[in-house]
């Protein structure tokens, strides 16, 4: 489940450490912290999940839960190759989930997943025929 769904308190720190508590399976509030630093880096001016260091290369980085959905978002101005400050943002909740207490994250999107299963699919197919 993404894990704004069972936090509170949910809060960056200097940037990039992501911290909330966290309810875990005994129903009990637990603090956890995720360094997002080792989860998210810049790419060319766009946040990449499975990165790492997007906050060496960012400014006005800020945090704020939005929307009717309650949904977590970090902006930033992400430096691309040319030095240009290019306006970011990302959904905290895509990948970020409440592992009994703790943090944990996805590194495959089930979008990533889908086509990955169907590129199995199709190169299963493809051997079968020429046997």
């Amino acid at each position: 489940m993404p894990f704004h769904e069972s936090a509170e308190d949910i809060r960056v720190e200097d940037g990039h450490m992501l911290h909330a508590l966290l309810t875990n399976v005994d129903g009990e509030q637990v603090e956890a912290e995720l360094d997002l630093n080792d989860i998210i880096g810049n790419n060319n001016g766009s946040f990449e999940w499975g990165g790492s260091g997007f906050a060496d290369s960012a400014e006005d980085i800020s945090f704020e839960i939005e929307g009717d959905a309650s949904v977590p978002v970090l902006r930033a101005s992400l430096f691309n190759v040319d030095g240009e400050p290019i306006p970011a943002d990302i959904n905290l909740a895509e990948r970020i989930h409440n592992n009994d207490g703790s943090f944990s994250f996805d590194s495959h999107d089930a979008e990533e997943e889908q086509e990955e299963e169907q590129e199995e699919e199709q190169e299963k197919e493809q051997d079968e025929e020429e046997e």
